[in-house]
């Protein structure tokens, strides 16, 4: 796909129309489209917007953006940032403007998703043995000489299934082996002897190409600094390994590829990345990190590596959801129009950070979330909460991804409120 095509595409966001499909978006909006109502540069909290609502900020996404792109520099990795976190495209496209070699994505939906939108390298950090699924990857192969796809090989049995869906088709499918992360882990080929297995079984076959090794350090049994090192020695090893014994050579290649990263241990892949050996081509590095686009304000906060290499910088939390305080039934109890449709839980409850009236912000002292249900947020508050029905609350949250993929369109949000964009999602 040409780029002309693709920008074109991403344009087309802005032709939908804005209605009843998109939570929290001004009801007098209705009609528009998205272009229209982006450039009225509506106030978040004066322009009509309904609670709840999830809020994107501009600023924080991009030092987020900047920070990976100076960090996977410094640390000379190439960058395929988890698409699954977001599937937005319009963050692929500002992903792939600050220096990433491609996306990596999940299931073939995804996939789809990204090559509507004009990727044209893509990591499928997956096993894929969906015949229908490969023989649409076959296509867009075919018709896209420069598309690059790379996905996960776990068995031979695996490599079967993929062969006999190829046949036919008029380029291999790239693949690289994946080491599990330990027994008992998720997927992935569990032992060295395995791994040369299922790398025998490529060969075997005309419709694939083993470009590299790959696999996920967040998987590692009761990860810490030295388990995790650990295990990125034997991914590294392995690709060594099979240099060694030549099943990289007469592919056609002119890089290796070898790749892990997660959002909590990338810098465990950095300080062993650094010290692959020299091998009979290139290596490409590829760290696959995604949560940072958004980071959050609990989960990803206590883990991203920022906190053991604090010099190196530190994301940002990017989300707030506001809610409206609906109920206010004691002193020590109040209930938000915000719930598990709204707001991520799977990791953690959200934080009351903020609370708004009559345009002044102040911090949420003695206001605490304790639950949620469909629709409302439990509130426990202390003596000290000044919190009246009436009050918008700022939410922060946990887990970005089951933060975009309850929102459909979600406004980008400078810091005085004005929404400048609004990022349409793809779940």
């Amino acid at each position: 796909m040409g780029a002309d095509t693709a920008a074109a595409r991403l344009a087309a966001l802005a032709a939908d129309r804005v209605d009843h499909r998109f939570k929290g978006l001004p009801p007098d909006a209705d009609g528009l489209t998205v272009g229209e109502l982006a450039a009225q540069r509506r106030n978040l909290f004066t322009g009509g917007f309904t609670t709840p609502v999830l809020a994107l900020s501009a600023e924080r996404l991009k030092h987020n953006l900047e920070l990976m792109e100076t960090y996977a520099t410094r640390h000379g990795l190439a960058f395929a940032p988890h698409g699954k976190t977001s599937m937005a495209p319009q963050l692929f496209q500002r992903q792939i403007e600050h220096g990433a070699w491609g996306i990596t994505l999940a299931v073939p939906h995804q996939v789809r998703v990204a090559r509507e939108f004009g990727a044209g390298r893509i990591f499928l950090a997956n096993e894929l043995v969906d015949a229908a699924a490969l023989r649409w990857i076959a296509a867009e192969l075919a018709a896209d000489p420069s598309f690059r796809f790379v996905c996960y090989v776990d068995s031979v049995d695996g490599v079967s299934l993929m062969d006999a869906a190829l046949r036919g088709a008029s380029r291999p499918v790239d693949v690289v082996v994946e080491l599990a992360a330990g027994e008992g882990a998720r997927t992935g080929v569990r032992t060295e002897a395995e791994c040369a297995a299922v790398a025998d079984a490529v060969a075997a076959t005309d419709t694939l190409r083993l470009v590299g090794v790959a696999g996920y350090e967040g998987e590692v049994p009761d990860a810490d600094p030295e388990r995790v090192h650990a295990w990125l020695r034997r991914l590294t090893a392995l690709a060594a390994d099979f240099d060694e014994a030549g099943r990289f050579a007469g592919n056609g290649l002119d890089e290796i590829v070898v790749s892990a990263g997660g959002s909590a241990w990338f810098d465990a892949v950095a300080d062993v990345f650094a010290g692959i050996p020299e091998l009979s081509l290139p290596v490409l590095k590829l760290l696959r990190s995604g949560a940072y686009v958004s980071h959050d304000d609990g989960h990803y906060r206590r883990i991203t590596p920022f906190t053991r290499v604090p010099e190196e910088g530190a994301l940002q939390p990017a989300f707030r959801l506001w809610a409206q305080v609906v109920s206010r039934p004691s002193p020590a109890q109040a209930f938000a129009n915000a719930g598990k449709r709204d707001a991520a839980y799977d990791l953690d409850l959200p934080l009351a950070q903020v609370v708004r009236r009559d345009g002044a912000e102040r911090p949420a002292a003695g206001v605490t979330v304790t639950g949620l249900s469909d629709q409302h947020a439990w509130l426990a508050t202390t003596p000290e909460a000044d919190l009246r029905v009436g009050d918008w609350v700022g939410l922060g949250l946990s887990h970005p991804c089951t933060s975009f993929d309850k929102w459909q369109l979600i406004p980008l949000v400078e810091a005085d409120g004005t929404v400048v964009e609004y990022i349409r999602t793809f779940f």
